[in-house]
């Protein structure tokens, strides 16, 4: 049995979502809890949206006015999540990913849509139990690592940079 029941809401018409992406999307989830030794029944939303609404959602909540991959909203702090009265699993937060951009940064990045929607989930579920990437330093280094590690264990190891190569020209 998962440890995490994963809805997934796709609200965006701009990308067909492949057959198998929720279920991937799942392990993800399943593989972040069992990394992070959380053993408590849980539940996560995702939804799939569009650039329009992520954009406006990144403006209301972070204050960037811009489209972004995905965005995290975690239910609770330092592990310590809101209980569901009905179910008592734990309700760990909402996870947004823009669809159409996981799909621009498959191409820019030369792996899979598969595997850009499998990174955006890990990396969210990651942020939802506290890692923060945006300081740099130690704390990024451990979250890559993480996000690598699964990604590895789900069969999606990386193929390349993360960074797009600017020498080229076209």
């Amino acid at each position: 049995m998962d440890k995490v029941k994963v809805n997934i809401d796709d609200q965006q018409n701009e990308v067909k979502i492949p057959t198998g992406t929720r279920l991937l999307l799942r392990r993800c989830c399943n593989a972040v809890l069992e990394m992070e030794g959380f053993t408590d029944r849980a539940e996560v939303n995702i939804y799939f949206v569009d650039s329009e609404t992520i954009r406006s959602r990144n403006a209301q909540f972070r204050g960037k006015d811009a489209v972004t991959d995905v965005l995290s909203f975690p239910l609770g702090e330092n592990r310590e999540f809101d209980v569901n009265p009905e179910t008592g699993a734990r309700m760990l937060g909402d996870v947004l990913i823009c669809v159409s951009k996981a799909a621009e940064q498959a191409a820019t990045f030369g792996h899979s849509f598969r595997r850009e929607m499998a990174y955006l989930t890990t990396h969210s579920m990651l942020h939802i139990f506290g890692y923060d990437h945006e300081a740099g330093g130690l704390e990024s280094v451990r979250m890559r690592e993480k996000e690598e590690t699964i990604m590895v264990q789900l069969g999606l190891p990386r193929n390349g940079s993360y960074v797009p190569d600017t020498d080229s020209e076209v």
